[in-house]
């Protein structure tokens, strides 16, 4: 599996962005995707990934996805990969 290029974490959700490349003919290019979990423990105490959210999930929620939306659209990029050299 792919590793992101960054993650955003607020308590058990998290959004993670990929950095794909495409070949369209003599043409490559690369996308960026966001891909969006909350993690939470199973009835046996092991972590499960899920999609779904309850009601208090939901600003954590909007708060990684807006962190990705940043990233993504703005110099966000650049301030988390000095972060990451620091």
């Amino acid at each position: 599996m792919a590793q992101p290029e960054i993650t955003f974490r607020h308590g058990a959700c998290s959004a993670s962005i990929f950095q794909k490349e495409y070949q369209r003919g003599e043409e490559s290019f690369s996308v960026r995707d966001v891909s969006f979990q909350r993690r939470y423990r199973d009835k046996n105490g092991d972590w499960q990934t899920t999609s779904y959210l309850k009601v208090n999930d939901i600003p954590k929620a909007v708060l990684v996805l807006n962190k990705a939306y940043e990233y993504l659209t703005s110099n966000g990029q650049v301030e988390a990969e000095a972060e990451a050299k620091a």
